[in-house]
């Protein structure tokens, strides 16, 4: 059983990572200018899944979260220049993305409202944050890319 799950896995990473298609055009500046860049693919289609929303969030001292940014991906898929270097302080943050609004605009009836993913940012020292999903209407999987900030 987890032999097919592994190769499902590997399969969904290979995928993330050559379907996108190359920009022709420079759109947010340089992922290493960036500190936290998301990326989102529609595994149904295999392409970028553009025009979905999300919202990002950090967690106060008292466990709640606080709004700080929002914003929905390019035709690409993509959003850079997201949050700011002062906004992205050492801790826990939150994104929401709304992948039921995306699939019903695809026309499918996803399980989901949303797709949250929570991470630490900076736990080791400041780093640029490279976040990847990849959707379908009823499940989805996340991995990312956490690269020194000077490089």
């Amino acid at each position: 059983m987890l032999q097919p799950l592994h190769s499902l896995l590997l399969a969904s990473a290979v995928l993330l990572c050559n379907t996108a298609p190359i920009p022709t055009e420079k759109h947010g500046g340089s992922d290493t200018k960036c500190p936290l860049t998301v990326k989102i693919l529609d595994a149904v289609k295999g392409t970028p899944a553009g025009s979905v929303a999300l919202t990002v969030y950090h967690r106060t001292t008292d466990g709640g979260w606080t709004r700080i940014a929002s914003g929905i991906t390019d035709a690409f898929g993509e959003i850079h220049n997201l949050i700011t270097e002062q906004q992205f302080q050492a801790g826990v943050y939150r994104i929401e993305f709304d992948t039921k609004s995306y699939w019903k605009n695809e026309g499918s009836k996803p399980f989901h409202d949303v797709a949250d993913v929570v991470f630490e940012a900076h736990a080791e020292g400041h780093r640029h944050y490279t976040l990847a999903l990849l959707l379908s209407p009823f499940s989805y999987t996340t991995t990312a890319v956490v690269a020194d900030a000077n490089h």
